[in-house]
């Protein structure tokens, strides 16, 4: 490296520039990459000015070097061809399937041959091989037009090929010899006293530091995590909510979702082809939502269609995380009943079209209460507790319907930023038809709500596509960028 390093510094001294650092490499008989650290060393401390060069040509691939050389595919099978005729067999077996393929082709094109029944025939007797006298051209680096390189090229004959190079011209602290800077200061030099005569390597103090790894909580997760504690504060239990997949029967039969249900067609709902229906239902259980559906029960008049065992069994991913508390209501009613608060957070699934406020994949979050003599009045209190621990005091409420809660109310709140009155949730006091099948006794009732993750994380960070905070599209210097989630007074106030 130290010679090479001489050769450039002993260039410039008798000349104003090295034009092309490729060709100079060449004449030392270096690679090129051996040069470019040199340049690089020497531009650092400014020895030398490089400026960045580009230069692109057009190289022969291997099939082109094999035509340059023995003459193209059409060129072969014409002078292959005597001027008697040829039997097309004979002439395959004479130049190979991929020369008499290609060659056949062009030739024919080219109006060189006849190929008929009797075999291959010349049509004329002196031809130019003008495709071979092109490569060779480009190979030599003499001019070709623009319509010569697009015929070659189009039969991919050759390659752009660009080189990156640099010209190099003397710097601000050119010198013909490379004094050595010293980088450490050390014992022995201070003792020998050389520190008088060395010159010491000038420090960068504003460079920055070497960038730290470590590891990220997307924005989600840290606001799942603020909505986890808020649960557990208020004294709720998370239920388990590992299975995406759920039967259509604990995903909406179990709810008193009838199996018309437009939320049931194919256009709202994922359904499962493998395994496409489960086997594990209660039975018992499975009879008495049977009936409820079909003919009433428990104060209700039902829904008075056949109710089919065939729908119930398909598999689906999960629309709601209510599946989930469906399951641990009718747990919780096989013993001897004792009040509980759940909480869920997880993922649902819904077939939508994907736009900036939608995805065909969401996060839920979900709390119900299940005690005795509980009222509506009571879901208003609680929901009033809940979200004041969000920072968010002004509530109303709107009388709604779902399939399982009556009464139900959308819950709105006055949105600071926006000016005006948003939803922010879905509430409601679940039927007796869902809850009396279960086993759960008749003083025992169940308040519960929802909303989703990722409108309040939006809100938070002011992003308003959807599709840059969850998905594939995701950037990764959000999830690292990202201050911590503080749910608050300032939540309802920072705009979207």
């Amino acid at each position: 490296m130290a010679r090479t390093e001489e050769a450039v510094l002993e260039f410039l001294h008798s000349n104003e520039e090295i034009p092309d650092s490729h060709q100079f490499a060449t004449s030392l008989g270096l690679l090129h990459g051996e040069l470019e650290n040199v340049i690089k060393s020497l531009h650092g401390f400014q020895l030398v000015v490089a400026q960045d060069i580009k230069k692109e040509s057009w190289v022969l691939t291997e099939e082109g070097e094999a035509y340059a050389s023995s003459g193209s595919p059409e060129a072969q099978l014409f002078f292959g061809v005597p001027p008697e005729g040829i039997s097309t067999d004979e002439l395959k077996r004479k130049l190979g399937d991929g020369i008499f393929k290609i060659g056949s082709a062009q030739a024919r094109k080219n109006g060189w041959i006849d190929i008929g029944k009797q075999g291959v025939t010349r049509k004329t007797e002196h031809i130019e091989d003008r495709v071979k006298d092109l490569l060779n051209k480009i190979k030599n680096g003499e001019a070709v037009s623009d319509g010569d390189v697009a015929d070659v090229k189009k039969r991919k004959l050759i390659d752009r090929q660009i080189w990156k190079g640099y010209s190099l011209t003397k710097g601000p602290k050119y010198t013909i010899k490379r004094k050595r800077v010293v980088t450490d200061l050390t014992r022995e030099i201070l003792l020998r006293g050389d520190w008088k005569d060395l010159e010491f390597k000038e420090y960068n103090l504003n460079a920055g530091a070497r960038p730290l790894e470590y590891g990220c909580d997307h924005p989600l997760l840290k606001v799942r995590e603020q909505f986890q504690n808020i649960f557990l504060q208020m004294g709720f239990a998370e239920m388990p909510t590992n299975k995406f997949v759920e039967s259509s029967f604990w995903n909406f039969d179990a709810l008193f979702q009838p199996q018309q249900h437009p939320a049931r067609d194919s256009h709202d709902t994922f359904f499962l082809r493998a395994p496409s229906t489960t086997r594990q239902l209660p039975e018992d259980y499975v009879e008495k939502v049977k009936c409820v559906h079909e003919s009433g029960g428990f104060g209700s008049k039902g829904y008075g269609y056949d109710w089919k065992r065939q729908e119930a069994n398909k598999n689906v991913l999960r629309t709601h995380t209510t599946a989930v508390s469906s399951r641990m209501l009718f747990l919780l009613a096989q013993d001897s009943f004792t009040p509980k608060k759940y909480f869920s957070i997880d993922r649902v699934f819904r077939n939508e079209a994907v736009d900036r406020t939608h995805l065909a994949e969401f996060h839920q979050i979900e709390g119900l209460i299940c005690d005795r003599g509980l009222t509506l009045g009571d879901l208003k209190g609680v929901l009033r507790s809940f979200f004041a621990r969000l920072g968010i005091s002004k509530l109303r409420f709107k009388p709604a319907y779902n399939p399982y809660t009556e009464p139900s109310m959308e819950i709105f709140s006055y949105h600071e930023g926006l000016k005006k009155w948003v939803e922010i949730g879905n509430s409601g006091m679940f039927r007796p038809e869902m809850l009396l099948p279960m086993g759960l006794p008749e003083d025992v009732s169940v308040i519960a709500w929802g909303l989703s993750l990722e409108r309040p994380t939006m809100i938070l960070y002011g992003i308003d596509n959807i599709r840059d905070l969850f998905g594939h599209k995701v950037d990764l210097n959000l999830i690292k960028e990202n201050p911590i989630c503080r749910l608050g007074m300032d939540y309802p106030k920072i705009s979207p």
